[in-house]
């Protein structure tokens, strides 16, 4: 186990862990203005669905203190493989570590997430992350 959690894996290895085992999970772990912004990944080719809850939530963007309550709302129970997903990988991997430190037993970070890292000129959404690999997804 790697930082506390499963490890990382990157986002197309993301997608081969979401099409092989029936028990896993994406879990979307960035904000309202994100999703709505920047777009989601799109699961329906996989025929299951992205779980969106916040890690931290405003003003101070603090540690949503109902994050456990609201995955279990969703469905997500300790038994699921999660594959946690932010901007970059940084909140996916802080989520991925308490989650499994609450007793869920497979909790992975999308390293590059959503975005990926940023570049030369300080721009994300240009060398990696699931966008930029390709990755189906779907925007407001």
């Amino acid at each position: 186990m790697a930082e506390g959690y499963a490890g990382d894996i990157d986002p197309e290895q993301t997608w081969n862990l979401l099409a092989e085992d029936p028990n896993a999970v994406l879990v979307d772990v960035r904000t309202n203005a994100e999703w709505k912004y920047v777009g989601t990944p799109d699961l329906a080719d996989l025929g299951k669905r992205v779980v969106t809850v916040q890690w931290k939530v405003f003003p101070e963007m603090q540690v949503n203190p109902v994050f456990r309550q609201e995955l279990e709302a969703e469905g997500v129970t300790p038994d699921h493989t999660l594959a946690l997903l932010c901007r970059s990988g940084q909140r996916s991997a802080a989520a991925a570590q308490a989650l499994t430190e609450a007793g869920y037993r497979c909790c992975y970070n999308i390293a590059e997430g959503f975005e990926g890292d940023k570049d030369t000129h300080g721009h994300r959404g240009t060398t990696n992350g699931w966008k930029v690999r390709g990755l189906p997804w779907t925007q407001d």
